[in-house]
């Protein structure tokens, strides 16, 4: 895997948009037990996307190694003015450590200060220690966390914001 090759390249083909929703669901249930609640989660910020984005505001990514999806990410309109919203970071086991996950968020990052925006934030949750990781890499700041139960699960959210100016 060290030699592979990775393309990050805009969600715009046929099946991009169903390879994210189906990732998600079988990557969450192999590694934290989540159910079909997640997926139904992802479907929707998925589905919102695909019929309602705003393409000069608001992008979705794949990774591909070696010619495959290993990964994804979205930049999306916050609720207010001026902040976007990373949505939906994904990198497959087998793609893991090749830098895919930052490269997206590193992408993400790029088209969001293009397009004008101030500020940044996502919601994660604590467990997903390797994104936290990425996130703190770029300059995320936590700016609070809740406990909730979803997903099947008791799990701790968190609310990360970064300025882009």
């Amino acid at each position: 895997m060290r030699d592979s090759r990775v393309v990050v390249r805009r969600a715009d083909r046929p099946g991009d948009l169903g390879w994210v929703v189906m990732a998600h669901g079988e990557v969450y249930d192999r590694q934290f037990g989540w159910d079909t609640s997640f997926e139904a989660l992802v479907a929707r910020i998925v589905a919102d996307f695909a019929v309602d984005h705003d393409p000069a505001r608001e992008a979705g990514w794949i990774a591909e190694v070696d010619g495959e999806r290993a990964g994804c990410v979205c930049c999306v309109a916050g609720d207010e003015p001026g902040v976007a919203k990373l949505r939906i970071l994904l990198v497959t086991p087998a793609a893991r450590g090749l830098g895919v996950g930052s490269r997206l968020v590193g992408e993400c990052l790029r088209f969001a200060r293009e397009t004008g925006y101030r500020r940044i934030t996502l919601w994660t949750n604590d467990v997903l220690v390797s994104a936290r990781k990425i996130y703190q890499a770029f300059g995320f700041t936590l700016v609070d966390e809740e406990p909730h139960h979803s997903f099947g699960h008791d799990l701790v959210g968190q609310n990360w914001t970064l300025d882009l100016l």
